[in-house]
């Protein structure tokens, strides 16, 4: 780690006063400066909050809004909710698996995508829907297999080289 993040990481130590009580709010601020837990933040934290390190990783891994991998570039997140499932999301998260060559709800994707599923998007009077990188994409036409391509690529969702 760059010295300025060792410094960074302390200062967010030190915010808390060091309290181990602090240890999920401390790995929030972690997160939000490097954009996942990296293993020498965690050993970081443990030392500094006089913490053991397997009670680090512990909550770290057991809370699912915690990253322990770099984030892929791009996210794509399918609703696989009643409204979404029933309209044919299962299909479409098995297509866009195959389109971007990741898995669905892989822990890293493969660097470039992460393709994730959501239990609702609040948008199911337009089901089936996604969202890619942060743009809501709603009436997918699962019926039209030419046009949900085109669908696709307007919204980056390259096909696998």
């Amino acid at each position: 780690m760059a010295a300025e993040a060792v410094e960074r990481t302390s200062r967010l130590v030190r915010q808390h006063r060091g309290r181990a009580d602090a240890l999920i709010e401390v790995l929030h601020q972690v997160q939000e400066l490097y954009g996942f837990l990296p293993r020498p933040a965690l050993h970081q934290v443990a030392r500094e909050l006089q913490l053991p390190l397997a009670r680090v990783y512990g909550v770290a891994s057991f809370y699912h809004l915690f990253r322990l991998e770099p984030p892929a570039a791009h996210r794509c997140a399918v609703c696989l909710g009643t409204a979404c499932f029933v309209k044919g999301g299962a299909e479409l998260a098995a297509q866009l698996e195959q389109r971007l060559g990741v898995r669905l709800d892989a822990p890293a994707g493969d660097g470039s995508w992460a393709l994730e599923h959501v239990s609702c998007l609040g948008a199911c009077g337009q089901a089936p829907v996604l969202v890619v990188d942060g743009q809501l994409a709603p009436k997918l036409p699962l019926d039209d297999p030419r046009a949900l391509a085109l669908r696709f690529t307007a919204l980056g969702l390259d096909p696998r080289p």
